[in-house]
């Protein structure tokens, strides 16, 4: 089985998150991995994966919705990632696709 790619959205303040995230979770079969955080001074990310595909349309969709609200600060894509990064990513998943 070929790795998970995983999508990163990052704002600048929550509503355009929950937003982006929301375009990006109906636009391809990507999962939300972990909760949404609050990184400090209105900065909030989220992470999906799946496959790179998939990643990369979602991350492109939501950042796309998410710039119409207010402010995208980095939205970026990890085709393949090591295996040490999944020490830094949350590893949990918390959207169930059916």
């Amino acid at each position: 089985m070929a790795k998970q790619a995983v999508g990163f959205l990052e704002t600048r303040g929550l509503c355009c998150l929950v937003t982006g995230i929301d375009a990006a979770l109906k636009a391809a079969n990507v999962q939300l991995t972990g909760p949404m955080k609050n990184v400090g001074s209105g900065l909030c990310n989220a992470v999906v994966t799946g496959d790179v595909a998939a990643v990369k349309a979602a991350i492109d969709a939501g950042a796309d919705t998410a710039s119409h609200l207010g402010e995208v600060v980095s939205a970026h894509v990890i085709a393949r990632p090591d295996d040490a990064i999944s020490q830094v990513i949350p590893s949990q998943k918390t959207s169930s696709r059916k």
